[in-house]
């Protein structure tokens, strides 16, 4: 009976192992050791250099840009998720206005709203394709002469996302391989 009741415990065990494990909720993105939230990173849009933090984790799409004072000049955050939709996002406790630039997966501008501080209303995507936002001050965009079917620089958030410690290819994002130079003929 002894034996049986070890077997018993050692099976419960491996199944409530397998089962923690296995629990992982898929939506939240596999991360290994990176750099933390409050980390800037360059991003081309087109010609323009923006510095971005990247929101990745649930709670950091939750928290994005709340709460802050201001936001410098050609800077932002950049929301990456791993599947495309619909988006909506709105302004509880922010209290900056934003421009909300939603993309579509291949890093193609396809809308901007401009957003009021606090307004919950949300600002929903018209597309149910959008895979990417980046949230800049009100009025960015146009003033980086930058409108709908801008060009974001793919290759720049896979380097972001490696840096944070989280892989490009959950979110659908490939680095590209820089031209590889002509070997010499002996």
């Amino acid at each position: 009976m002894k034996g049986n009741e070890k077997i018993v415990g050692l099976t419960i065990t491996i199944i409530v192992t397998l089962l923690t494990v296995g629990c992982r909720d898929e939506g939240e993105p596999i991360r290994s050791e990176g750099l933390g939230f409050d980390s800037w990173f360059p991003l081309h849009l087109g010609e323009t250099v923006l510095q971005v933090q990247l929101a990745v984790t649930p709670e950091e799409k939750a928290k994005g840009l709340m709460f802050r004072e201001e936001l410098a000049e050609d800077h932002g955050m950049l929301f990456a998720f791993q599947d495309p939709g619909p988006q909506r996002f709105w302004m509880r406790n922010t209290r900056i206005p934003l421009d909300i630039g939603y993309f579509s997966p291949d890093g193609v501008l396809k809308e901007i709203h401009a957003a009021q501080p606090f307004d919950e209303s949300g600002c929903p995507s018209r597309s149910d394709n959008i895979k990417i936002v980046l949230e800049l001050n009100q009025g960015a965009f146009r003033a980086a002469k930058q409108s709908l079917g801008a060009q974001l620089n793919l290759n720049n958030i896979a380097l972001a996302l490696e840096k944070r410690g989280f892989s490009p290819e959950q979110f659908g994002i490939k680095k590209s391989q820089p031209p590889s130079e002509p070997s010499e003929k002996p």
